[in-house]
């Protein structure tokens, strides 16, 4: 299948104010990089830094910002617009909607719906996919294979839930969330009374409420609440194998790459990022707009907008252990300097 430059250009003419330089009948078979690309492919470059690269690719189309038009214009067909990036991530979702089949309005004969939930008759239900009762399916939504959707859980308009997912009981999903395969919304959160040397389960009595435009990756689990409720706000954009504590709040358009551990009762700002593999620390605040680096640890809460980045650069065994060593000593060197500082002093005077 294949899209003109016309079509290209049309479609998100409403969005963007972009020009085209070159036939608008070329025909476009993929997207793909800048480097790869072929003679039938349409590209991107994001940045000036790349722009070296920008003549030796074989691209039908780039797209580029203006500030690289003339380069671009030389060595062939380009759509020139002021922020490429965001250009191109629209034309991905352009070229999914061309491209992909949607799934038939219907209900898979295998599934199962309890006769008290609530299905919207344009939505799209799975093989093995189960419905519990008083669980609301709103209109558009696709739920894939083997998903479950608990007792009294909702799922909101135009939602897409991919094979495995589990929506538990009580927990909702807002409008036009994206949820990909295996997630878990709303287990029991880590919470469990000491005593006489054993573990008292502590009943985990709140829900998951998830905002609208929220995407959830592959094998993440947002816990539920221990009596209020985890939210996750509008925008949100969560990675793979995701860990979300129970009664996290994460604010709206906030992102958070893989592995990502938050343990229970953080909570994070809106406009965040956090890098993958990162962990922030229960009871912790983030502020709006903190952007913690890959692999930090937040022992802290940070109050003021920034970058942050907190963990022990890697070396080779025997130098890491030396320092390591050290730093054990800090306490001790700090209080000696110190001392020494006020010896000084008394001396001078």
């Amino acid at each position: 299948m294949t899209l003109k430059l016309a079509a290209i250009v049309e479609s998100l003419s409403s969005e963007f104010d972009a020009r085209l330089a070159g036939d608008p009948e070329l025909l476009i078979e993929r997207l793909s990089t800048l480097e790869q690309a072929t003679a039938h492919d349409l590209t991107f470059l994001s940045h000036p830094k790349y722009a070296g690269k920008l003549a030796q690719s074989a691209a039908a189309c780039v797209v580029v910002s203006p500030s690289v038009e003339a380069p671009a214009i030389q060595r062939g067909a380009c759509i020139i617009v002021d922020d490429p990036y965001r250009y191109f991530a629209r034309i991905t979702q352009l070229w999914k909607r061309h491209h992909s089949a949607e799934p038939a309005v219907a209900v898979h004969p295998s599934a199962f719906i309890d006769p008290l939930a609530a299905v919207a008759p344009d939505a799209s239900i799975g093989a093995f996919a189960c419905i519990g009762p008083g669980a609301v399916v709103a209109a558009g939504v696709r739920i894939a294979e083997h998903c479950v959707i608990g007792r009294n859980a909702a799922v909101g308009k135009g939602s897409r839930l991919s094979a495995r997912v589990t929506l538990a009981e009580g927990c909702s999903v807002g409008e036009r969330c994206i949820v990909h395969p295996g997630a878990v919304i709303g287990a029991d959160g880590f919470g469990f009374a000491p005593h006489d040397g054993r573990w008292e389960k502590i009943e985990q009595l709140g829900g998951v409420r998830i905002g609208n435009d929220v995407e959830i990756g592959a094998n993440t689990c947002i816990d539920r609440g221990a009596l209020q409720d985890t939210v996750i706000e509008d925008g949100v954009k969560l990675d793979n194998l995701i860990q979300i504590g129970h009664n996290v709040h994460i604010g709206a358009h906030t992102a958070l790459a893989g592995c990502v551990g938050v343990a229970g009762s953080a909570r994070i700002g809106a406009h965040c990022t956090i890098g993958g593999g990162a962990v922030v620390l229960g009871h912790l605040a983030l502020a709006d707009h903190v952007h913690i680096s890959a692999a930090s640890v937040v022992t802290r809460s940070i109050l003021k907008p920034g970058n942050y980045t907190g963990f022990f650069p890697i070396d080779d065994n025997a130098g890491w252990e030396k320092n390591a060593a050290t730093l054990k000593q800090l306490h001790a060197l700090r209080e000696k300097i110190k001392q020494l500082e006020k010896s000084l002093k008394g001396s001078a005077a």
